[in-house]
């Protein structure tokens, strides 16, 4: 069974960087998605980025464009999500998931294929 860890959450002030990072373990995941999600306080849970293993396509939301950047770092065997400017509405648990292998839609299919998710790792933005 595939399990997830995220870290690299903190505190920082408003125009600070993050980076969080997403380790795997157990069975190897290849030609799969992955992705960043994030629970924001009076929000419901959106997803942030995603990377396909299967050829390194990944895709940011819009509204986050320019400010983070999704990479897998294929060494260490993790997901990373680089996060600048950060500002106080990005405050909030951000989650690593993954869906199973053959799935390549990773962002259209964001609401319905990932079904194995880390425990989160807390981001605080103080103004």
């Amino acid at each position: 069974q595939v399990q997830l860890a995220e870290s690299g959450g903190g505190s920082v002030q408003a125009g600070g960087s993050l980076r969080l990072s997403c380790a795997s373990s157990g069975p190897t995941i290849r030609n799969a998605c992955m992705g960043w999600f994030r629970q924001t306080p009076g929000k419901v849970r959106e997803a942030v980025a995603t990377f396909y293993l299967g050829n390194g396509y990944s895709y940011v939301a819009n509204s986050l464009k320019g400010r983070f950047t999704i990479s897998r770092d294929t060494l260490r065997n993790t997901l990373n999500l680089q996060m600048d400017s950060l500002k106080p509405e990005d405050s909030g648990v951000y989650y690593c998931a993954t869906g199973p292998s053959g799935q390549r839609d990773c962002w259209r299919d964001r609401d319905t294929i990932y079904h194995i998710w880390g425990q989160g790792t807390q981001v605080s933005v103080s103004s």
